[in-house]
């Protein structure tokens, strides 16, 4: 789910972004492209009365979410199924069951039926959570519930279908077969058997913690969608468009500055979004027709800011939410997965930003003029917006209050920072700013009622990924799947860990693949990252985890489900799967870098001894990511031949591993090809 899925009126773009023409996509075509590629757009069209009333409801379960979260001390046995209650309450009202629905104010009989049935089978458990903890496994001998639990489960997948999609539903199927399959074992096939089977499945799928209410929705009950909700708030602070313009003043004058504004603007909106799609179409409506008017080709253009946008997932502090996620499934400190995520981060910018730098190169193109770009002094004066983000980290660094309390404490802080922009607004107003005061008490009350709508609307998505991703791990826990699985990787393996490795980096994409990001690492945290971490394989727990984590994340541009990448050629107007391939060379640094700090940790700054060895591994990866990354462009001064690419590469490859012998043979080979290529490139302009 995108935090910031369209932007915030408050902060003028650069002037630049206005312009469109007949290659480039209009606003009519980004909302196409929403509706095409990011399901959350796929919604009803609601006026009137039934509008207000459906925003009312959202506000007041974002309300009660953050209440609940942070004051109350209610059963899980209650507090989780009237979650999910409410979730699907919410889920059926905002998404038709089939796309481009345009009918206004329609709500058909069944959606009706699902709402009624599909919610009320939630808060029946609710309702029966002591008679459900003591009947236990014998619950399974009352039909009526058995018919509640089964109604339950077939209105979430329904859901799921509707706002995430099919992928995680086949992934979902296909171990619900499964675990039917198991659990019925050699028996022979009776009608009292499949009956008792599909009981056991029903009562595990949906009144134990193995399935739907297992770790991913008690996690994202607990805190994600207090999270969610902050960044509905921060939307309307006007950050994102600060983001863009900050990018635009930094970078924008470079040669080729639209695809540099893309790489910086996506990563600092991308850090605080749970969606590659959401980000990319964001970003994307402002940044391809820029880069697109500059000179980049179209499949370019579009790949830079799917490349960018998906590498906003991993990008600290935030990580689309994932860093506290991590922090819940592994036991670490907040603070110190912050900190090992800063040196791969800044390698998969690090890599995009040279690999578009030398393609502005190699076409000669220019930056933009700099009276078309915003000042950045002007922007420093707006600086303050940062400060609940910066609240936030500091808050759940120091472990000074819970994350969700910290979270509640920063969407105060982003209500106090937009004060100044709602009163100035007030006072410029009607009447010369006679009814100035009147005036901002309303603004600030729509924007309060519309960021509380907007975290609801935003909850819905990965609350029920959530709650498929729970049922995933249910059936891998409850049949064994996970060991035997191990097992097969380790079989097939033979103990070599680079084999381990790519096995699981395959098994990670296709998993990944159109699953929200907070959801997508439930599901790599619960299946693959067991598997590195074997003592067979060996991988360290925090590289295991940021393995998977990064590959499951590519799955978005990725082919051929590369759904970012998608939303990026049809802004460019480009053809899609060029669009994914050019993506995927692009972000080249997140499929060398897991690979890296598992084999070698210190890349994570795990057992890193000293100072000097902290310095050593971050200038050595640089270097190492920049041969790469020429090597994969063909281009450093003047086109580099076929063999001194192999060179340039390799010597990069060998940078990126740490170690001492390692980084000196690297460099020798990247700093022999640079000084060669220089020296050539001025011995033709000469001639």
């Amino acid at each position: 789910m995108g935090l910031f899925k369209k932007k915030a009126p408050q902060e003028p773009a650069a002037p630049v972004v206005e312009v469109h023409d007949d290659s480039t996509g209009t606003a009519a075509d980004v909302e196409a492209v929403m509706k095409k590629y990011d399901r959350e757009s796929n919604t009803r069209i609601w006026e009137g009365t039934p509008k207000l009333l459906i925003s009312v409801l959202m506000a007041v379960f974002s309300l009660y979410c953050i209440i609940d979260t942070v004051f109350l001390t209610t059963l899980t046995e209650i507090r989780l199924p009237v979650f999910v209650g409410l979730i699907l309450l919410l889920g059926f009202l905002t998404f038709p069951a089939r796309k481009g629905d345009d009918r206004v104010n329609h709500l058909p009989w069944y959606d009706v039926l699902l709402i009624v049935f599909g919610s009320g089978a939630y808060f029946f458990y609710a309702a029966n959570a002591m008679t459900v903890i003591r009947l236990s496994s014998r619950i399974m001998q009352e039909p009526l519930y058995m018919i509640v639990g089964f109604i339950g489960i077939v209105a979430l997948i329904e859901l799921c279908r509707r706002c995430v999609g099919i992928p995680i539903l086949c992934v979902a199927g296909v171990l619900l077969v499964y675990t039917f399959v198991n659990l019925m074992g050699s028996n022979p096939v009776t009608l009292d058997r499949l009956q008792l089977t599909l009981s056991q499945v029903i009562r595990t799928m949906f009144y134990t913690t193995n399935g739907i209410f297992g770790g991913p929705i008690s996690v994202c009950a607990k805190f994600i969608v207090v999270f969610i909700i902050f960044g509905a708030f921060l939307e309307r602070t006007g950050i994102a468009n600060f983001f863009i313009s900050l990018a635009n003043a930094l970078a924008g004058a470079a040669p080729g500055g639209p695809a540099k504004v893309a790489v910086i603007s996506s990563a600092l909106c991308g850090m605080v979004s749970g969606s590659s799609v959401g980000n990319t179409v964001t970003t994307g409506s402002v940044t391809i027709p820029m880069m697109k008017k500059t000179g980049y080709k179209g499949e370019f253009a579009g790949a830079v800011e799917a490349a960018a946008s998906t590498g906003g997932q991993i990008m600290p502090p935030i990580m689309g939410a994932a860093a506290f996620l991590m922090a819940e499934f592994t036991g670490e400190p907040y603070s110190k997965i912050a900190v090992r995520a800063i040196l791969p981060a800044v390698l998969y910018f690090t890599g995009i930003y040279i690999a578009v730098h030398l393609e502005a190169k190699k076409l000669g193109l220019k930056g933009i003029p700099r009276d078309q770009l915003p000042k950045l002094g002007h922007l420093m004066k707006r600086i303050y917006l940062l400060f609940p983000l910066v609240l936030l980290v500091v808050l759940v660094s120091t472990n000074t209050y819970t994350m969700a309390y910290s979270a509640a404490l920063a969407i105060v802080a982003t209500i106090v920072v937009s004060l100044p922009d709602i009163i100035l607004d007030g006072v410029r107003g009607h009447d010369g700013g006679k009814t100035g005061i009147r005036r901002s008490g309303s603004d600030l009350f729509q924007m309060v009622f519309g960021a509380l709508e907007g975290g609801a609307k935003g909850s819905i998505t990965v609350a029920v990924a959530c709650g498929v991703a729970g049922v995933i791990s249910g059936c891998i826990t409850v049949t064994g799947l996970a060991s035997k699985l191990l097992s097969a990787i380790v079989s097939v393996a033979g103990g070599h860990m680079m084999i381990a490795l790519v096995l699981t980096m395959l098994c990670c994409i296709v998993l990944g693949m159109g699953v929200p990001t907070t959801a997508n690492y439930c599901i790599m945290a619960a299946t693959c990252a067991p598997i590195l971490m074997d003592p067979s394989i060996g991988v360290e727990m925090m590289a295991a985890h940021f393995f998977v984590f990064y590959f499951g994340i590519v799955a978005d541009i990725t082919p051929p489900v590369a759904l970012a990448a998608y939303a990026g050629s049809a802004i460019a107007k480009a053809d899609p799967m060029k669009t994914g391939v050019n993506a995927t060379k692009l972000a080249i640094a997140a499929f060398i870098v897991p690979y890296i700090f598992a084999l070698s940790p210190q890349m994570l700054f795990i057992n890193v001894t000293s100072a000097f060895q902290v310095v050593q591994i971050c200038i050595s990866a640089l270097l190492g990511i920049f041969g790469v990354a020429a090597a994969l462009n063909g281009f450093l001064y003047r086109h580099i031949p076929a063999l001194l690419r192999v060179v340039i590469a390799a010597g990069g490859l060998c940078m990126l591993v740490p170690g001492t012998w390692s980084d000196i043979v690297g460099f020798v080979l990247v700093a022999g090809v640079l000084l060669y290529q220089r020296y050539t490139a001025r011995r033709a302009t000469v001639a």
